[in-house]
């Protein structure tokens, strides 16, 4: 019965995305038949994502008149991998490598995060030391073959690690990315004498040079690998249970949806899956509105993220270090910082006023939701002053208590020597000023002037705080799309399927290298089709583009690269000398050319394309501004010397054309937005608040 009322055409069938963060958890639905888009907003389960996911989606589908049966693709954006490596919640998990190379992963690089602080740590590494074991084996620098691996000491390996009782075990051999053999042979032995447990080998996970970022990922991909398996198991099976058949797809850092099956076998690329999803949707919206340089700012109830937008493409890095590990994945260059509207506010030792990174989450969640919390996060602090909605949340789905929210702050309040509004003020300025660092490390020191982006806010807080932030930074515009709290779980339909492949390959920039190039480029193109194959990617929705590392020789780090297509051939080499000097220039202000340049990694973007969300112009408003005000409430800002009577408008009943003089506040369900005295918001064609500063 179900098959008999699903839409006749696969591509006329729902499409969800889905972005599970520490608060809430969000639901966007796109009946591409129709062209509508329905959101659903609630609080997340932190014992079981899952559990909300599955609920959110069974209620957006009746709240739309729809049924599982109808859905044809559902993407998710997860922060299961992110939480279990930040908590440590991670699997008891083993390592077999290279003899005299266990420690490689707690030795790491010289390099120290704090130079001058005697009492850094560094975080335990994913495989504690007894349960790194060590094999002969041993494969050149150049990738031939200086001694066999020793299958009897694998197999003793693998009983010692079962015995341990390991539920995952990674296999890091030397310069493995240029020959493989030995890996893969210690992982059938494995699964031979391991049945169930989650294997993981270097040369899938990361086939570069640079022996300790790629041991740590794998070795981080192993321990991950469990809980993630055990989530998606979780998740599938209320799917199923609410009729929807498709198994979920899952945001990788880079931006690009794999399926759950990749998800589980590689979990490591979904460590910044939620925020990615919310930078790609960020990057469609700004297209369609004819912005092309962006800041964004997705602020939710537990942190912050921040990342820019450049000529319209987010700026991506291969390489970074999550919470103090080393993860050598395609990843967004994303800045984290924890503040978010659950970000405790407390006193510190020296009586100063701190706020986060510590952050009440949704159980039990800010004081005003009543449900157990006695300490002041940002979102009393703007209950209290009356930017957010004293009475409810979640278009009434949601109720606040204001009058818990403002006894918590007095007590902060007394231990400051302020007012309350003051001490409520405070907590905002404070987390300002980290929101402010957070963009500087993403613009300001990668050599970008954020006065020259847009600042575009989105998730449930950050068209709260955006006024304020773009002050603090000299932005002058800050533009907040229409559905702005759940931008996140739009972007999923935004984005297309898409997996970055990797091959580690030194060799000089010349002509004895075009083989390399040739063999190198030819083994990823039939990964890719492999892939393609695997995800049912039609030929004509199939595209890949090449890139390459490369340095010049010495040079302790390099450039990515866009490679042209083609056989290559000198006028290729020619075109890669340009190119990497050019970024040189522009990177680090000079060029060496009587250096050699050095390839170091080839690479292969291959992207599937898929039905996206379509951002459609609306006709101008017809009725007057002022149809939108349902009221006036009393709001207290520092620069205006107190309390003022602010109008409050309606978002959707807000149209293209529309302008606001602030002070106001403009409500929806998924979010608030705040002008600040002096600045004017409009309504443009995709139904977008532009703010700016008045004239």
């Amino acid at each position: 019965m179900a098959a008999e009322q699903a839409p006749a055409s696969p591509a006329q069938r729902l499409r969800i995305g889905v972005d599970s963060g520490g608060t809430f958890t969000d639901i966007s639905v796109h009946d591409p038949a129709t062209g509508t888009l329905s959101v659903w907003k609630l609080s997340s389960t932190a014992r079981d994502p899952s559990e909300a996911i599955a609920g959110g989606i069974g209620r957006a589908l009746g709240a739309a008149g729809h049924h599982g049966a109808a859905v044809a693709y559902v993407g998710h954006g997860t922060t299961v991998a992110t939480n279990a490596l930040i908590q440590g919640r991670m699997a008891r998990a083993g390592m077999i490598t290279t003899e005299g190379f266990r420690d490689v992963i707690e030795i790491r690089r010289q390099m120290r995060p704090a130079l001058y602080d005697l009492q850094a740590r560094k975080p335990a590494p994913p495989a504690s030391r007894d349960l790194r074991l060590e094999v002969a084996e041993r494969v050149g620098f150049d990738g031939a073959l200086h001694r066999r691996l020793d299958e009897a000491a694998v197999r003793d390996a693998a009983r010692r690690l079962r015995d341990g009782g390991v539920d995952a075990v990674a296999i890091c051999f030397l310069f493995s990315h240029l020959a493989p053999a030995h890996e893969a042979r210690a992982r059938e032995i494995l699964a031979e004498e391991m049945p169930g447990v989650f294997l993981t080998a270097s040369h899938e996970v990361a086939p570069e040079y640079r022996e300790y970022e790629r041991f740590s990922t794998t070795a981080m991909n192993a321990a991950l690998g469990p809980v993630m398996r055990d989530y998606l198991l979780r998740l599938v099976a209320r799917l199923k249970a609410a009729g929807i058949a498709p198994p979920p797809h899952l945001t990788q850092s880079n931006g690009g949806v794999i399926s759950a099956a990749a998800a589980t076998r590689l979990p490591v690329r979904t460590v910044l899956s939620g925020p990615a999803a919310g930078v790609i949707g960020a990057a469609a919206v700004g297209a369609a509105a004819g912005i092309a340089d962006i800041i964004t700012f997705d602020m939710g109830g537990t942190s912050t993220d921040v990342a820019l937008v450049d000529a319209g493409r987010p700026n991506a890095t291969m390489a970074a270090e999550v919470h103090g590990h080393a993860l050598k994945v395609p990843m967004l260059d994303i800045h984290t910082v924890g503040a978010g509207g659950g970000s405790i506010a407390r006193v510190d030792a020296g009586g100063h006023l701190k706020v986060g990174p510590g952050s009440a989450g949704a159980e039990p969640g800010p004081v005003c939701y009543g449900l157990g919390n006695q300490e002041p996060t940002v979102t009393d602090a703007n209950v209290v002053l009356g930017v957010q909605n004293p009475d409810h949340l979640l278009g009434g789905r949601m109720r606040i208590d204001r009058a818990r929210a403002v006894a918590a702050i007095e007590q902060l309040a007394a231990r400051l020597g302020l007012s309350t509004m003051q001490a409520a003020e405070g907590i905002l300025a404070v987390v300002t000023a980290n929101m402010a660092k957070a963009i500087r490390v993403i613009s300001v020191e990668r050599g970008h002037d954020p006065r020259d982006y847009v600042l575009m806010a989105f998730g449930g807080a950050g068209p709260v705080h955006a006024a304020r932030l773009a002050r603090e930074l000299e932005i002058r515009r800050v533009l907040v799309p229409r559905n702005p709290g759940i931008l996140c779980a739009m972007g999923l339909l935004l984005t297309d399927l898409r997996i970055d492949l990797a091959a580690g390959r030194m060799a000089p920039l010349g002509e004895a290298s075009l083989g390399l190039l040739a063999e190198g480029f030819a083994g990823l193109e039939a990964e890719a089709d492999a892939w393609f194959a695997a995800e049912a990617i039609a030929p004509p929705d199939r595209a890949a583009a090449r890139k390459v590392d490369m340095r010049y020789d010495g040079q302790a780090h390099e450039l990515t690269l866009a490679c042209p297509p083609g056989p290559p051939d000198g006028a290729m080499l020619a075109t890669l000398r340009a190119r990497f000097e050019a970024a040189h220039q522009d990177i680090y202000g000079f060029i060496a050319p009587e250096e050699p340049i050095r390839i170091v990694t080839l690479r292969l973007e291959a992207t599937g394309r898929v039905p996206k969300l379509a951002l459609p112009a609306h006709p101008a408003a017809t009725t007057r501004v002022a149809a939108a005000i349902t009221g006036t409430r009393e709001l207290w800002l520092a620069e205006a010397g107190g309390t003022l009577a602010c109008p409050v408008y309606d978002r959707d009943r807000l149209g293209p054309g529309h302008r606001i003089e602030g002070p106001a506040i403009v409500e929806q369900m998924d979010s608030t937005t705040l002008v600040l005295p002096g600045q004017a918001a409009s309504v443009d064609a995709h139904l977008n608040l532009l703010i700016e500063e008045a004239a």
